[in-house]
């Protein structure tokens, strides 16, 4: 005769099912925290009737990786091969762990020369050294990706790359601006914390150099009139456009600047950025970018610069 009677038996297939539910809400919960949950912030570009999400922090990877492939004149393609190697690499988020000595963006290794651990955890700095390495491969922008990419990572899953072509070139007509006004984030809900205009100012500088040249606003680029020097004029940042990247004009540079600011937005404390007559505010961020039509808005931005105006 069993030791265990048909009821207890019963109880323990309960519990056991119960436990297993639990851990499976347990589990889900976990996910929803590591990828933002339903009703977290997200970044998402929209083009060619396709669309690519990702969250704030790989937004404002991706946003750097495409800056400083701008700020050296390379093509769209060359940005989307960083881009595509990024996401295989490390997920778009600056990793200070990898295989054996691997770190950051592009799981960059200190013992094969790529640069000490706290210059590979520099997303700038990685992102150039990735670019220094691309552009000395012959013909990369015909190569088909995963040639290209390899070449530049020796990896030892070298077609693995190719699975992020499709988003990764959907990223990079965004943020180079070829799909206007296609890139735009949602934010949380202010802490109070105001922003600050230099920083926005030294970051623009520093992922995109020479090619842009940031000023402080004189009360044209993004309030409306009668803006005082304490009120929105002064906390805005105007960014002129001349089109000096490798392709495309001003329109196009402007957007990717416009776009570069939203993605940074929730990390530089940013509640407004006009161009071209649209307008994204953090407020109102759900809405994405908007025609500006509300006399509350103030102007919807000029077509020869960009108006990043942080919170005050």
């Amino acid at each position: 005769m069993s030791g265990i009677s048909v009821a207890h038996r019963g109880r323990l297939l309960r519990i056991v099912a119960a436990c297993a539910v639990l851990l499976a809400l347990i589990g889900y919960g976990v996910a929803q925290l590591v990828t933002g949950g339903p009703g977290a912030p997200r970044c998402t570009v929209r083009a060619d009737g396709e669309s690519y999400s990702l969250s704030p922090e790989q937004a404002v990877n991706a946003a750097t990786i495409s800056a400083v492939g701008s700020a050296r004149g390379l093509p769209e393609r060359a940005v989307t091969i960083a881009l595509a190697t990024a996401m295989q690499e490390s997920g778009l988020r600056n990793i200070h762990h990898g295989d054996r000595d691997s770190l950051g963006l592009f799981q960059q290794r200190p013992t094969q020369g790529w640069g000490s651990a706290a210059q590979i955890t520099d997303p700038v700095y990685a992102a150039g050294k990735f670019y220094d390495h691309l552009v000395e491969v012959p013909g990369y922008s015909r190569l088909p990706l995963t040639v290209a990419a390899q070449k530049v990572q020796r990896s030892g899953f070298p077609q693995a790359y190719a699975k992020h072509e499709p988003d990764a070139s959907l990223l990079a007509s965004g943020l180079t601006g070829r799909a206007a006004a296609a890139f735009s984030c949602t934010t949380s809900p202010g802490d109070g914390r105001p922003g600050d205009p230099s920083a926005v100012r030294a970051k623009l500088r520093r992922e995109f150099g020479a090619t842009v040249a940031p000023s402080v606003a004189d009360g044209r680029g993004g309030a409306g009139a009668g803006a005082t020097a304490g009120g929105a004029a002064a906390r805005t940042v105007t960014v002129p456009v001349r089109g000096t990247g490798a392709e495309g004009g001003p329109e196009r540079q402007g957007w990717q600047l416009a776009s570069w600011a939203v993605a940074h937005a929730a990390e530089l404390r940013i509640s407004r950025v006009s161009f071209d007559g649209r307008v994204w505010t953090a407020e109102r961020s759900g809405d994405g970018w908007r025609r500006s039509g509300e006399a509350s808005e103030g102007s919807g931005g000029a077509a020869d610069r960009v108006s990043v105006t942080t919170v005050q």
